[in-house]
């Protein structure tokens, strides 16, 4: 599992790339850090490269709107393949996130 992240257009963007799964959510969850200080920013969550998503991974992103929405910022997953879809609709997590 590999993140990267970088600020564009005053948002916060983190790409995930390979498979989110229980033992990659522990290095995730710290690399992920820093979308919790996103006042004032949007952050986008991009998902072109995630292979799969286990429910560990699911809930860092509940955690991450949790902590972040209260302080004004809107969190967008943006390309999202259809099988991570599938899991975001299964799991009601379709609600919770806006997808562009």
């Amino acid at each position: 599992m590999k993140t990267t992240f970088r600020e564009e257009d005053n948002n916060f963007v983190m790409e995930f790339e390979g498979r989110l799964d229980t033992v990659a959510s522990l290095k995730t969850a710290e690399e992920m850090e820093v979308l919790y200080n996103s006042k004032g920013h949007d952050i986008i969550l991009d998902l072109s490269k995630l292979e799969y998503i286990s429910s560990s991974g699911l809930r860092l992103f509940l955690n991450l709107v949790k902590e972040t929405r209260p302080n004004g910022s809107h969190i967008f997953v943006t390309g999202a393949s259809e099988h991570i879809r599938q899991v975001f609709a299964m799991t009601g997590f379709m609600r919770i996130f806006e997808f562009k």
